[in-house]
């Protein structure tokens, strides 16, 4: 077997390990955090269920770390008790980023993670199989459910050769997303093998699993080997340590080749992480603004390479550079190295160690800017400034970049740029906060603030639906078109009434009123419906403007789960080419939907009122996803037993 297929099969619980079938897994660990988290808690709470029961489940504060009002206060406040009285360990604000922190502290190589944020697989560069899901698939893993997914196939990315100087991990990712799209991991595990695994180290390997999910992929791995023994020993935790790497004879549905040696620097253009072009086709682009950080590259090691090439220089006077580390733990040794006064010195700004301008809380940049980053993501008007192009880039091409104003190739620059990995780093558990005993469970009160409002659940699915199609989209509309989540609406994830008033405006600023004054409809999207983030916001806000379904030509992963938990139809068009013979405000209708939906049928027709035909329309649900359907949902279909 492979990687994956150890892992999975260890914690198979039903299925078989068929790629496409669905399968259900057992989850060790859980991980939210405080954009997604809210709504997760609340919903764990709906559930009746007293105390968590995984290995560990750990919630932190790193997105809305901003205070510019009492909402983010108030639900840290809530999310703080709620964890201690249902034994969830709390990562106070200033501790770090998420998947940081997990890497560092909490990570174990052959353990399964469910996190309620799109970018968990950062735990495959420990060898985990680490999965982003929606927040109500995550508490019903806390409450120790098993976790549902399509059985993936599995990618063998073949590594041989070793990455030059000046080129980074970032690039080995990006020319993936240059050769095989936003799409081209969708339904896959990208497992990582070849000669070439043994020279990155394990703040390499994580920088690649994590933008893994720009691929579209269930999930990234990487083996458990003696660099990850070498990091776990440096963390105080060579006791998690288990070797685990793929059988000799392991079979894999698809290899991509790529040599390390013959790799160069790599930039992602506006507005997706798929247009990749060499830094050096890309050119000398004036440059306004550098962000260095993000849960993809904001460690120990990245970090000390930004120090190197700016030690002893000063950043560009039309540059702003912002920094934030991925975590307390490598701020602390920056501090205590000198690294950071060598940042300071060039005229970097320090930000704290939160997502912070990775999700536009904080560092827009000005009208038109140019914006050199070390995030994930650079869709359109993420940044906070629509008018903005943002570029994705390696830590030392983002370095280089600030210190000449424009786009440069870091090979150019004269630095050190050999960074061994520590053989102990510095850490300090004390803002990792555990929960209550179960004994003092009982008498914990749960503390919520006037901004926490009910979240809204579906009824059981009537005979008929009908309605308009509120909304018409193109190709790849991202889960921040459907629900922003930028420093202004961050502070209401508690409050989806609020976070109705901004559904889809980005598409259409009209949206949201129209949504209301209609009593719900459809929606019509075309490929990749959904991509980017898990937030299930982008469900819960369109269930709550009552969206009886989404009819598109395909879905991202996350996305199409988080809609049918919350009993949205995903429909899928039959005939792409029936897409153009919808408009917006055509009045549509799905005639006995439920008994279709209850007779197992994967065809269900829809009709076109308003032009007068019919098309058919794909909705493969598995028994359980046709049970939830029906339910109204999968909290709903909890408690029906």
């Amino acid at each position: 077997m492979n990687v994956t297929q150890k892992i999975l099969s260890a914690h198979l619980v039903s299925g078989e390990m068929i790629p496409g079938s669905e399968i259900a897994i057992h989850i060790d660990q859980t991980l939210t955090q405080d954009s997604t988290g809210t709504m997760a808690y609340l919903q764990f709470e709906a559930m009746g269920i007293p105390r968590v029961k995984t290995e560990k489940s750990i919630a932190y504060i790193d997105h809305n770390t901003l205070q510019t009002g009492f909402e983010n206060a108030d639900d840290h406040k809530y999310i703080a008790t709620v964890t201690a009285k249902h034994g969830v360990y709390l990562s106070k604000p200033g501790n770090g980023i998420c998947h940081q922190v997990q890497l560092e502290r909490i990570g174990k190589p052959g353990k399964t993670l469910l996190g309620s944020d799109s970018h968990t697989p950062t735990g495959g560069a420990l060898g985990m199989i680490a999965i982003g899901a929606g927040g109500l698939d995550v508490a019903v893993a806390m409450g120790g459910g098993e976790y549902y997914l399509s059985c993936p196939s599995v990618v063998n990315v073949h590594l041989t050769g070793e990455l030059p100087r000046g080129v980074a991990a970032k690039d080995v990712i990006l020319e993936l997303l240059r050769r095989l799209s936003v799409k081209g991991g969708v339904g896959k595990v990208m497992e990582y093998t070849g000669p070439g695994v043994a020279t990155l180290s394990i703040p390499e390997r994580a920088t690649i699993t994590n933008m893994g999910a720009e691929l579209g992929a269930t999930t990234s791995v990487f083996p458990s080997d003696e660099v990850t023994r070498a990091f776990l020993k440096a963390q105080g935790r060579e006791g998690d340590f288990i070797p685990l790497c793929a059988d000799e004879d392991a079979t894999y549905e698809e290899t991509v080749e790529i040599d390390l040696s013959s790799l160069v620097p790599m930039v992602a253009l506006p507005h997706m992480p798929d247009n990749v072009k060499t830094v050096e086709e890309a050119g000398q682009i004036k440059v306004d603004q550098v962000c260095i950080g993000s849960c993809t590259n904001s460690s120990y090691l990245d970090m000390m390479r930004v120090a190197a090439i700016l030690k002893g220089k000063t950043v560009h006077p039309d540059v702003s550079l912002v920094i934030a580390p991925g975590s307390r733990q490598v701020l602390s040794m920056l501090s205590k190295n000198g690294a950071l006064h060598d940042m300071i010195e060039a005229s970097a700004r320090i930000c704290e160690t939160a997502c912070g301008f990775c999700i536009g809380m904080g560092q827009s940049p000005s009208t038109n800017a140019v914006s050199v980053r070390t995030n994930n993501r650079n869709f359109f008007g993420r940044s906070g400034t629509k008018s903005a192009g943002i570029y994705l880039v390696s830590c030392e091409t983002a370095a280089a970049t600030a210190l000449t104003g424009v786009l440069t190739d870091p090979r150019q620059v004269d630095a050190d740029l050999n960074v061994d990995m520590p053989e102990s780093f510095l850490y300090n558990d004390n803002l990792i906060i555990p929960p209550v005993s179960e004994e003092e469970a009982a008498d914990a009160v749960v503390v919520r603030g006037p901004n926490i409002k009910p979240f809204p659940q579906a009824s059981a699915l009537e005979e008929n639906l009908g309605g308009k199609v509120l909304l018409k989209m193109e190709d790849n509309i991202t889960t921040d078109h459907i629900m922003p989540s930028d420093s202004s609406l961050l502070p209401f994830r508690s409050n989806i009434p609020k976070l109705s008033e901004h559904c889809l405006a980005p598409v259409d600023p009209t949206f949201p009123a129209r949504a209301k004054e209609a009593g719900g409809g459809f929606l019509l999207a075309g490929q990749n419906y959904g991509q980017g983030s898990s937030r299930e916001h982008a469900a819960l806000v369109p269930l709550y403007l009552k969206i009886r379904g989404v009819l598109a030509k395909s879905f991202a992963r996350i996305h199409r789960a988080n809609l049918i938990n919350n009993g949205i139809l995903p429909l899928e068009f039959v005939n792409e080419a029936d897409y153009d013979r919808f408009d917006q405000e055509d009045e549509i209708a799905l005639e006995n939907i439920q008994a279709l939906i209850a007779s197992g049928a994967e065809i269900v027709p829809v009709l076109n009122k308003t032009k007068g035909f019919a098309i058919e329309a794909k909705l493969p649900l598995t028994d359980r996803q046709r049970r939830m359907i029906l339910a109204g949902g999968l909290i709903n279909l909890t408690r029906m037993g």
